[in-house]
């Protein structure tokens, strides 16, 4: 075991520490208003949202897993419904159509950037599709325009998870402005984080803003009236003041975590059989997280371990494959390329406070591994 200094996969402290005063003084004035769900503060951070991601509307919620429910129970999708999406990916994003009422039927994603592969979704699409839910993995959005062609030619609705994908874009166009509706989560490890569970929802229509509207509140416009079947998912109002604290802060934590990507690019391009991160032409690609591929994943995993340097495998089980799943019907083989990343995916740290002194022990204890230290 190194006796080094530990090298964290992700550390909130460091980005909390020289801004505690800051952070503790907009939950004095979120505390001392008087109104704690449901206010100024939710109503400020979802226009700052909107204006960022170039959507007209935003709606703040309570996790990213309700962005994406009630953004298929805004457009209808239900009970006998299907969702195009795939398997790599965080179990929510499954279990959230799952909670819609609709069934979620996987396609396999492209190998080289883990993101759905546009080729296979049309021949996916039957009588009950009812909307494609493409997954922007990793920091980098998929490919969207053929797309919303395909979903305008046959006449479905377009839902991105945009969980891992705040400040990314396609084509100049943000994550969560190009599909009917983007859903957000904002848990504290992303690059847009809360200081507990948030979302919101981004979309350019007004009906169907204002209908997530009542949706996220038990399906009322006013006090004590139902308009139709609602839910309790509402953005508290702290988590929202520390939202709009840090929104603005968005293009410069991007720009960091590029800057990491870009060191690591360079000291790890060519080594063993790794395979760094692809970066899709007219994208750009946030790093939430930095992934690699190798075939000898574990034994890294286990020497980095042993060198003090934290990693993640995000995710080491592909959903289809679940026992909580099981009664989808897949079996192994069905996507196997989502498999064969499954096990040969790994991801470095990547925070935009990691002192650069970290990033290149992680490029060095890399390149030892495969024998090509320096």
């Amino acid at each position: 075991m190194s006796s080094a200094e530990p090298v964290r996969y992700w550390d909130y402290l460091a980005a909390y520490e020289p801004r505690r005063d800051e952070y503790l003084r907009v939950v004095d004035r979120v505390f001392s208003s008087g109104r704690l769900v449901m206010g100024r503060e939710v109503a400020a951070f979802e226009e700052a949202l909107a204006a960022f991601c170039g959507t007209g509307f935003a709606v703040g919620v309570n996790s990213g897993t309700d962005a994406l429910m009630l953004a298929l129970k805004a457009l209808g999708v239900g009970a006998g419904d299907e969702v195009i999406t795939v398997s790599n990916t965080a179990v929510p994003t499954v279990a959230a159509i799952r909670a819609a009422g609709a069934t979620p039927v996987f396609v396999d994603v492209e190998e080289d950037t883990f993101l759905i592969d546009v080729s296979l979704v049309e021949g996916a699409v039957t009588g009950r599709t009812r909307c494609i839910l493409p997954v922007h993995l990793c920091g980098q959005m998929a490919d969207m325009a053929p797309l919303a062609e395909i979903a305008r030619r046959r006449g479905l609705y377009l839902i991105e998870d945009c969980a891992q994908a705040c400040g990314a874009s396609y084509r100049g166009r943000r994550a969560g402005s190009v599909g009917d509706i983007g859903a957000f989560s904002f848990y504290p490890t992303k690059v847009l984080g809360a200081f507990g569970d948030a979302g919101a929802l981004t979309t350019g229509d007004p009906e169907l803003a204002a209908r997530l509207k009542r949706l996220r509140f038990y399906g009322m416009e006013g006090s004590y009236y139902a308009e139709e079947e609602g839910f309790n998912s509402r953005l508290d109002e702290v988590q929202a003041a520390l939202l709009s604290l840090a929104l603005p802060r968005v293009e410069e934590a991007v720009e960091k975590r590029r800057e990491l990507a870009q060191l690591y690019d360079q000291g790890l391009s060519g080594v063993g059989d790794l395979a760094l991160p692809s970066l899709r032409e007219g994208c750009r690609h946030q790093f939430y997280l930095y992934t690699v591929r190798t075939g000898r994943r574990d034994e890294l995993q286990g020497y980095l371990r042993g060198e003090g340097i934290e990693t993640r495998i995000n995710y080491p089980h592909p959903v289809h494959l679940m026992r909580g799943y099981a009664f989808l019907g897949y079996r192994e083989g069905d996507l196997p390329v989502t498999e064969r990343l499954a096990a040969s995916i790994l991801s470095l740290p990547m925070y935009p406070e990691l002192p650069r002194r970290h990033a290149e022990r992680v490029i060095e204890a890399v390149r030892a591994f495969f024998g090509g230290g320096r």
